[in-house]
């Protein structure tokens, strides 16, 4: 019986794995994770910024189209990314 389980997707559900940060680093207050994506045999570009703000933990997931050949890469790109984000649009950017 377990065979067909596992067949027709009788198994239980797992929680999806929180992503792998490659780099971190805290700029002008907010908390930047570099999380690249593999995807294909390239990485793309992905970032958790986060900010405590009032008391409340705030957070955005930026993810970019932009894919690189290794995950190093695709982590210093993310961490530029994510530092040009935060100058254009600050706190706004969990509004």
């Amino acid at each position: 019986m377990s065979f067909l389980k596992k067949l027709f997707g009788g198994t239980a559900a797992t929680e999806p794995s929180a992503p792998r940060v490659a780099a971190e680093e805290t700029y002008e207050g907010f908390s930047i994770a570099a999380t690249p994506m593999a995807e294909g045999g390239q990485y793309r570009l992905a970032a958790t910024i986060t900010k405590e703000i009032g008391g409340e933990t705030k957070t955005h997931r930026l993810i970019r189209a932009d894919l690189f050949p290794s995950e190093e890469e695709a982590a210093r790109f993310a961490l530029i990314k994510a530092r040009q984000v935060i100058d254009e649009q600050g706190e706004r950017l969990f509004g």
